[in-house]
Order: C-alpha cells, then structure tokens, then sequence
C-alpha cells in the first residue's frame, strides 16, 4: 500500500482580490484616464479654437466666441495664400523651408560630430571643453544677437539665409551636443575596441559603428531643430529686413501691419497652414524621438 500524502492546508494569502479592491483599481484607472482626457482637451482647445476662427468671417470672430463658426467663410485660406501685392505667402514657406532644411543638415551633421570627440575620443582638456559647452547654455540669446548682427553685416550676409544656417554648421547648439554625448556614451566600447582591431580609425569608427546606432538621437535632434527653427521669430526678424526673404512667423505678422483688423481671418487661416509642415515632421518621426529621448536620460 503506498503512503498516504497529506494534502496541504491553503494559506489565506493566496485568495481572490476583494471586491472592495477590484472597484478600487477600477476607479483609480477610470480617474486617470480622466484626468488625461482633460488635460488633452485643454492642450487642443487652441488649435480647434484656431482652426475655428480661421473659418469665420472678421464680423463673426469679433461677435462669435465659439470654436465653430455660424457661416463658414473658407475664402479666407485664399486671400491669405495671396498675400499681400506682389508677394504670395507661398514666398514665405519657401524662404521658412529653406531655413529650416538647412538648419536641420547642419545640427545633425555638427553635433553629431562634436559628440562623437567628446563621448569617444580622448584628447587633453576633453572634461574642461564639454564643461565650458555647457555652460553656454546659460547665456541668453539676446545677449549674443549685437556682436553676431556686426560680424554678420561686414560679411553682408544680412537679409540672406546664412546668419540663419552657417553657424549651425559649426555645433553651436550645445543642448543638441549634450543629447548625443549622453546617448553614445551607452553604446558598448567594444564595438570601438573591435573597430580598432579591424583597422578602423576614428573616421571610419564614427560612420560605420557610432552613427547608425544614433539614430534616435538624430532623429530627435532633427525634430526639434526644425521646429524651432520653423516657430523662430526674434532672430529671424533681426537678420531679414527685406520683404522678399520673410519666413512664415515674420509674414503672419504683416497680416496686422497691413491691413490692421479686417486681415485677421486669412492671419488665423496661414497660421493653421503654418502647423502642418511641423505636424507632419513630428508625426512621421514620433516613435524615433520617444525612443531617442529615453534611451538619452537612462544611459551615461
């Protein structure tokens, strides 16, 4: 006869949730989802308010306050588009685009760089130059935009693209540099280790091991540079004095110099083209950016 076997006593431990617990975590769940639609309708109210007025008649945007208008008056998107005589707002987005591209090339292509020297090379001084990069991020823009205005002017660069996009090329935007200094520093060095052994030098280490594996960062690097590049107004106002080579922001501001309250319907209506581009650009490369940001912060 074989032996019995006694059956083990059921510890209290291992019973169901209560029910008292599972309405708990369904009205925690419930709330935050709250709470997230609340916050996503205030962050949108003002690109449907935009969109609205965009639509409306300049009598209806001063006595209509709803977001969707009564009449809707999609001619405003034309009579923006034209401009003011002379010059169509196409003018605008071309000269916006111009910049933002180049601009864009140049970060990616400089900071890459410049993170590269400073995350994998050793070279004497490297802790005292990273440091004194970062510290440029405490100067304010405007304190740099006079000795820049002369330098550029006796160049006579002034009213052309380049004060915009040349300093770009030379990694001048340290929050950028920062970026992709933390993100390849948690790229493993034995890759480099077994590129030395191959007979790789830093060159061919840079663009065959460290930059496809950036990827992310320059994504992000290229997203955020083209939006405030694109959204720019102060620097781009200072260095464009010609009507011809306004970006989008300048042009959106003739709107009310022009014809004061009656344009502010086709502004609203260019102001909504105006996001497309930047909607556009941040949608396509949305899963990069994400993955860019957080692989940057955890890694170092």
């Amino acid at each position: 006869m074989g032996v019995p076997t006694a059956v083990a006593p059921v510890s209290p431990n291992l019973e169901t949730p209560r029910p008292a617990t599972k309405r708990r975590r369904w009205y925690d769940g419930a709330a935050a989802h709250v709470v997230l639609i609340a916050l996503l309708v205030v962050a949108l109210y003002p690109i449907a308010y935009m969109f609205g007025t965009s639509l409306k008649s300049p009598q209806e945007i001063l006595n209509n306050l709803n977001i969707w208008p009564e009449e809707f008056t999609p001619g405003n998107y034309a009579e923006g588009w034209s401009g003011i005589p002379g010059i169509t707002f196409g003018r605008f987005f071309l000269n916006s685009t111009v910049v933002a591209v180049g601009v864009v090339i140049g970060n990616v292509v400089s900071c890459a760089l410049a993170a590269f020297a400073f995350a994998r090379l050793r070279f004497p001084l490297r802790g005292v130059w990273f440091a004194l990069m970062i510290g440029t991020l405490l100067l304010p823009h405007h304190v740099l935009i006079v000795p820049q205005y002369v330098l550029f002017n006796s160049l006579e660069w002034i009213n052309t693209p380049l004060p915009l996009i040349v300093p770009k090329f030379l990694a001048t935007d340290a929050f950028f540099v920062f970026l992709m200094v933390q993100f390849m520093r948690g790229i493993p060095r034995t890759l480099d280790e077994a590129a030395e052994i191959d007979g790789c030098g830093p060159y061919r280490r840079f663009f065959h091991v460290v930059l496809p594996l950036t990827k992310p960062a320059l994504v992000t690097t290229a997203v955020f540079s083209f939006i405030q590049t694109w959204n720019d107004f102060f620097s781009q106002l200072v260095f464009l004095n010609d009507l011809e080579s306004y970006t989008v922001p300048i042009g959106l501001r003739l709107f009310l110099d022009s014809s004061g309250q009656n344009a502010v319907a086709p502004m609203f209506a260019m102001s909504v083209l105006s996001l497309v581009p930047v909607f556009l650009f941040f949608l396509f490369f949305q899963r990069l950016i994400v993955d860019g940001i957080n692989t940057s912060g955890i890694k170092g």
